[in-house]
């Protein structure tokens, strides 16, 4: 046989070629329910982000929300709970970091970082969840009169900072955004 020899194929290298596609089809329809199984569900993805009406919040009030199976504290601070928070020194935080997921991570605890930023100082808006073992801190109370976490006396000024007590961080900021003058979008 020379270099320039063809083979024809055969009625046999068809079938193969032709039942080894058919096979190849029928392992994907079998494994496709299996894979798509793995996507989130409807109900999952709809809680990945909230959409929260903060119009009826006068200075002073606060809502909570879920999200993602945590409470979420807003809270329209009084500029008198703001002038409160300007006035802390850096040096006196436990946790010197703004733990702000709309930030840097090495941003500082400052005021205006753990707030809704320049312009919207008076909206904070943070995961309502003690970082020391989870529980769920009562709001306005306590020494700062921000956060009391009774279960352990963890205490958090009025914006979220962790001042006295076993809590190692402040509470988390998640990610937000103003989709309008009234509306927060969370997550």
């Amino acid at each position: 046989m020379s270099a320039q020899d063809t083979i024809e194929p055969t009625r046999r290298d068809f079938l193969y070629i032709a039942t080894g596609m058919a096979g190849a089809v029928g392992a994907a329809a079998v494994a496709w329910p299996f894979i798509d199984q793995m996507r989130p569900d409807a109900s999952t993805l709809a809680l990945s982000t909230v959409e929260v009406d903060v119009s009826s919040l006068q200075p002073g009030q606060s809502l909570t929300v879920k999200w993602r199976g945590k409470p979420v504290f807003i809270r329209n601070r009084t500029p008198e709970e703001i002038d409160a928070a300007k006035n802390v020194s850096l040096d006196e935080l436990k946790d010197p970091l703004a733990r702000n997921a709309n930030l840097s991570s090495d941003a500082q605890a400052t005021d205006v970082d753990r707030s809704a930023g320049a312009g919207k100082e008076n909206w904070l808006i943070m995961v309502g969840v003690c970082t020391h073992l989870g529980c769920i801190p009562l709001g306005q109370q306590g020494e700062y009169g921000g956060w009391f976490c009774p279960c352990h006396g963890s205490q958090y000024d009025t914006a979220g900072r962790i001042r006295k007590g076993p809590a190692p961080e402040n509470m988390a900021v998640p990610v937000f955004a103003f989709t309008s003058d009234t509306k927060i979008r969370i997550g």
